[in-house]
């Protein structure tokens, strides 16, 4: 009978047999020494169900044939090296061995054993396995040599990743990226250099304005009118200010501006797109010495650079004709308007590299680019500065006891077109624009807009001469009132019926008789030479915004038309107008258009004369003529309109008139007085033409002392010797 598994065994050398956990072999068996088990003795096979070989093969003992049973081992084994070494000794083969039995190892009563690895079955790993029952195999014959059982092959292990494919993957990759960086390295510092070196650049550079110096204004002889001298601009940088209040007080007495002001333009403010502002100018203009006191005092934040200042020499001299310039030296009005891009020429600009905050200094060596500035070229006008003064002076006078009135005077030269003088009262003084009423800064020869008046009688007496409605000779018999239409027309001296001679009629203004006259011409020939003679278009003289005055259609003409547009009325026309009408009867009968620009000078001193003026015939030098020998009856004739107007030496031609001031079309209160003449009257050197608005009257007491005044001193001015042939002619006004 069989051992029972819980008693002790004995090995075949008496030795008794621990536990089931001792690491000796069990009865019937012998130790091994094979190489494979690393010459460690004693070591057990185990299969996987936790047998030893010889259980799980049925393999019966070797005493008597008998089955052998034995206990199993605990999952404790007391060998912790056992699996080790059966992994070293390659795991299956070593189970191979151990189920060779009847090998000669084995018959030498050798058992070899390894130790398979064990199933984990739960939380109880520890719990041994259970007993399996093996059958009892037939004792071998002791010849016949133990069959040896076929291995069985082993399973394949499983199949591992190439390395060379993950190593040809990551080189590609690595490839890729390097190369991917190496792309953008010249993309960087080839082909988008330039925008990242700009972008660098631009927040290191300073610009400069170079401003350009802005032309001068001259008169005909070359004395300036008006003309730019070098200044400084005092500034702010409200971000460096530290103490607004102190710096304000230290400034005040050298800008002459309130501390309050120069509080308020110091305090820190920001710009549209939320940056705070660090410029702002404190004082424009400033004398060169006042800013050196200004840097002087070394405050933060202040700072001084170049500028420029627009000076008036004469303040009011021309100043409606001249007009004035913004602080930045842009043209505001008058003739700096007009010609701003002339005069105000290029800036100029410097950029350079700078470095921050207390380097803030050119760096040397760094970008740096000057684009010099472009000078503005220079005007040298018609106007004669002395003539225009003494113009200016007259005018003032004369309107001395006429407030509120308004007043324009043009003195042209006959032959040539030019405007020696042009005058307006009121004026103001170019060099302060700012308090001045803008109705003061207008030119009203040009945009004081009148009804003439009997001015105009002498377009419609010279159109008839050349049409050969009349002549010198011609006389008519003149009522005292003429009706056209619902209006009657009469005259201030009345004729009775008589009949008058043509010069008569000029001298004493007779609307009777120019109305007849102008029956006799027709509508349409008449206005024909209203423009021949220059009305209804502007002059073109060079004033900006001038005036082009109307002429009524014919279209538009009512019955009553035909005798108001021929004494001057229904008629727009300016004061400029009328004087170039004037100055084509003085020269022969060709119209020469007014102008001021005489020539222009380059900044590199290159004289360009101004384009030719715009000339055209009117009237026949004979026609001309008569009709001059007829206007000297106006300064002449004993009670004429035009007597005032006489100039002591020299014979004067001319006309007297009385018209409307409208604004917008419409008739305001007052009269406008004007007497327009031209001497010496045999050869004419100049014509003067003086309007006067007054509101409460009056304006003729005005107006024809100031034409003499003015052509008295214009003609001694130039030195035009007195009139040649004796007195001036005899006229007759009711001849017999």
């Amino acid at each position: 009978m069989p051992p029972r598994s819980d008693e002790p065994r004995r090995n075949p050398t008496g030795s008794r047999r621990g536990s089931s956990r001792d690491s000796g072999p069990v009865d019937g068996e012998s130790r091994t020494d094979e190489p494979g088990i690393g010459g460690i003795s004693g070591a057990r096979a185990y299969t996987p169900r936790g047998r030893t070989v010889r259980e799980e093969r049925g393999t019966p003992a070797r005493s008597g044939g008998a089955e052998q049973r034995r206990t199993p081992r605990s999952t404790r084994s007391g060998d912790p090296f056992r699996p080790a070494l059966q992994v070293l000794d390659g795991g299956r083969a070593a189970a191979a061995r151990a189920g060779r039995r009847d090998s000669p190892a084995a018959g030498r009563g050798g058992v070899v054993r390894t130790v398979a690895p064990r199933t984990p079955r739960g939380p109880g790993d520890d719990e041994p396995p259970p007993r399996r029952r093996t059958t009892p195999r037939a004792p071998r014959r002791a010849d016949r040599p133990a069959a040896r059982r076929p291995s069985r092959k082993p399973p394949r292990p499983p199949k591992l990743a190439d390395p060379r494919l993950r190593l040809r993957l990551g080189t590609a990759l690595t490839l890729a990226l390097f190369a991917a960086i190496g792309i953008r390295l010249i993309f960087l510092q080839a082909v988008d250099t330039p925008a990242y070196a700009g972008g660098g650049v631009a927040d290191r550079t300073r610009t400069v304005e170079l401003p350009a110096p802005r032309g001068a204004i001259y008169d005909f002889k070359g004395e300036p009118l008006a003309h730019s001298v070098e200044a400084r601009y005092v500034f702010v940088d409200p971000t460096e200010i530290k103490d607004g209040a102190a710096t304000a007080k230290a400034l005040s007495p050298l800008l002459g501006i309130p501390v309050s002001k120069l509080t308020e333009l110091m305090k820190p403010r920001k710009l549209e797109n939320g940056v705070p502002s660090r410029f702002e100018y404190l004082a424009r203009g400033v004398e060169i010495q006042t800013a050196k006191q200004v840097m002087a005092l070394e405050l933060p934040g202040i700072g001084v650079h170049r500028d420029e200042r627009r000076e008036v020499p004469g303040g009011d001299l021309a100043a409606n004709l001249i007009g004035f310039t913004s602080q930045d030296m842009d043209g505001l009005e008058g003739l700096e308007a007009r010609y701003d891009e002339l005069l105000a020429g290029q800036d100029g600009r410097r950029v350079y590299e700078a470095g921050l905050g207390d380097l803030a200094a050119p760096i040397p060596g760094g970008y740096s680019k000057t684009t010099p500035a472009k000078p503005g070229s220079s005007m040298k006008l018609t106007i004669d500065r002395d003539l225009q003064f003494r113009t200016q002076q007259i005018m003032k006078a004369a309107l001395a006891t006429h407030p509120g009135s308004t007043a324009a005077a043009v003195i042209i030269d006959v032959p040539t077109g030019d405007v020696l003088a042009q005058a307006s009262h009121p004026t103001y003084d170019a060099a302060k624009p700012i308090p001045s009423d803008p109705v003061a800064r207008e030119d009203a020869a040009t945009s004081f807009v009148v009804d003439p008046g009997s001015v105009h009688k002498a377009i419609t007496f010279g159109a008839a001469l050349q049409e050969g409605v009349i002549t010198p000779d011609t006389t008519l018999p003149i009522a005292n009132s003429i009706k056209k239409g619902d209006t009657w027309f009469s005259d201030t001296h009345q004729a009775n019926g008589r009949r008058m001679s043509v010069p008569g009629m000029l001298a004493y203004s007779s609307n009777v008789g120019t109305i007849t006259i102008a029956d006799r011409l027709g509508r349409d020939r008449l206005i024909d030479y209203q423009k021949r003679f220059g009305l209804g278009q502007p002059t073109g003289e060079g004033m900006p915004g001038e005036a082009s005055g109307r002429l009524l259609p014919a279209e538009e003409w009512s019955e009553s038309s035909e005798g108001s547009v021929p004494i001057g009325h229904s008629v727009d026309a300016t004061p400029l107008q009328m004087a170039a009408a004037y100055a084509a009867i003085a020269n022969d009968g060709t119209y020469v258009q007014p102008h001021l620009l005489k020539e222009t000078i380059g900044p590199d001193g290159k004289v360009t004369p101004a384009p030719a003026p715009v000339t055209r015939s009117v009237l026949s030098p004979q026609n001309a003529a008569a009709l001059r020998h007829m206007l000297e009856a106006v300064t002449t004739v004993e009670d004429a309109t035009g007597v005032t107007a006489a100039v002591p030496g020299y014979r004067v031609a001319g006309k007297t008139g009385t018209g409307w001031r409208l604004v917008d079309g419409k008739k305001q209160p007052g009269e406008v007085s004007s007497f327009i003449g031209m001497a010496p009257a045999e050869k004419p050197r100049y014509v003067i033409a003086v309007f006067v608005y007054a509101p409460g009257g009056g304006g003729a007491a005005a107006a024809q002392p100031a034409f003499r005044d003015m052509m008295q001193f214009t003609l001694r001015h130039y030195r035009v010797p007195p009139s040649t042939g004796g007195s001036a002619p005899k006229f007759v006004v009711y001849p017999r």
